[in-house]
């Protein structure tokens, strides 16, 4: 196996998008995702079921298209790298199946990795196929020594430190209840706005007024948030369930009033509510641990307010923000392959076929141990 600028094969099942990303090193050569999302909006939200029958008819023409794409042949590939949590365990298990069945086929090693930290990883990708100079003749983007990541998206909001992207990777802080995606849904449900709700309420809250209604910022009073010196058991944390509560109510009023219901207002307040207080503790964290750069991942970063919002506070306090292309921010195969290449150049070995998924992987496990050493070392 070629552990200098290893070609690897990256699938992503965690959630309703079926990705295939090939890399080879730090070169993204292909990203292919098909997403189930249209089958799922006459629902409100992801079913699970749906997105595991939607992966399973998906996967083999995704992984067609991004082999043509790329250019290359399973046999070319010199690893394969798979989601294995966290996420949907349906969804996971056919990316996971779809995986070993390929690694046992071609007889790749393979390595079982963490969705959330993938995010990371696609941060070390160069520029796009057919963009870049050959392999391994552009300069590798290398990650600073103490990086911080805020990933937000339908299903989790955090604050992690990264150390080292293959096996030194910290969660700071995180949403104990609703992620900020899924407040954005249940949000734009109340308003009557339909599903996904992120877009929909970025692109109403352009024509209302944030400061007409103040909302509430969930865990920051101070018996949350402590001090520098004694820091509280949430201060790095974020909660958005009393903050869907406040709008429903809020919506309430106007009804029971007979009053229109202001809808464009609700959502611009809504939604400055939410990236204020991320924003606000993520430059926290990042100010009090010493972190000088910030990556800016997961669906919830294509919305237009945060986005310029975390650049704004990250300027301020002298913090680099990063942020990948919007394709690349989402759930895609490309972010896998990154990783599952960064696992491969730094010697760590596979995983081999014997792991499960795991829906509640935490996210200080990069990627999952060898377990059985005769597929693990296979192709390698």
């Amino acid at each position: 196996m070629n552990r200098s600028q290893p070609l690897v094969l990256g699938i992503e099942s965690s959630c309703d998008e079926t990705g295939v990303g090939i890399v080879r090193g730090t070169d993204l050569l292909t990203n292919t995702v098909s997403s189930s999302m249209e089958e799922h909006v006459r629902f409100g939200g992801v079913i699970p079921e749906i997105a595991s029958r939607a992966h399973l008819d998906a996967f083999v023409p995704a992984l067609q298209a991004a082999l043509a794409e790329a250019d290359v042949t399973l046999d070319e590939i010199d690893a394969i790298a798979v989601t294995s949590g966290p996420g949907l365990a349906g969804a996971l298990m056919v990316g996971v199946c779809a995986a070993k069945a390929l690694a046992v086929a071609t007889g790749k090693p393979l390595y079982a990795i963490n969705h959330l930290v993938a995010h990371v990883g696609v941060g070390l990708l160069n520029s796009r196929a057919g963009t870049g100079t050959e392999a391994g003749a552009a300069e590798k983007p290398v990650l600073p020594e103490n990086v911080g990541a805020l990933l937000v998206s339908g299903g989790h909001t955090e604050i992690l430190r990264i150390r080292s992207i293959t096996d030194d990777v910290e969660l700071l802080g995180s949403t104990i209840d609703d992620a900020a995606g899924e407040a954005y849904d249940k949000v734009a449900r109340i308003l009557g706005l339909g599903y996904p709700g992120g877009p929909a309420i970025d692109r109403l809250a352009r024509e209302g007024n944030a400061k007409a209604i103040r909302f509430p910022r969930g865990l920051t009073q101070p018996k949350y948030m402590g001090t520098a010196e004694e820091p509280g058991r949430h201060r790095y944390d974020w909660s958005f369930s009393g903050l869907k509560t406040a709008v429903a109510r809020c919506v309430e009023q106007f009804e029971a009033a007979g009053d229109p219901v202001p809808v464009a207002d609700i959502a611009a307040a809504f939604q400055e509510a939410v990236v204020d207080v991320i924003t606000s503790k993520a430059v926290l964290a990042c100010r009090e641990r010493g972190i000088t750069d910030v990556l800016l991942g997961g669906g919830v970063a294509a919305n237009s307010r945060l986005r310029q919002l975390t650049e704004q506070r990250c300027s301020a306090a002298g913090i680099t923000l990063h942020v990948p292309p919007l394709d690349l921010c989402t759930d895609n195969g490309a972010m896998v392959a990154a990783l599952g290449a960064q696992l491969v150049m730094a010697g760590i070995e596979p995983s081999g076929i014997s792991f499960a998924p795991d829906s509640s992987m935490p996210v200080t496990t990069v990627s999952a141990p060898a377990t059985d050493t005769a597929h693990a070392s296979a192709g390698a």
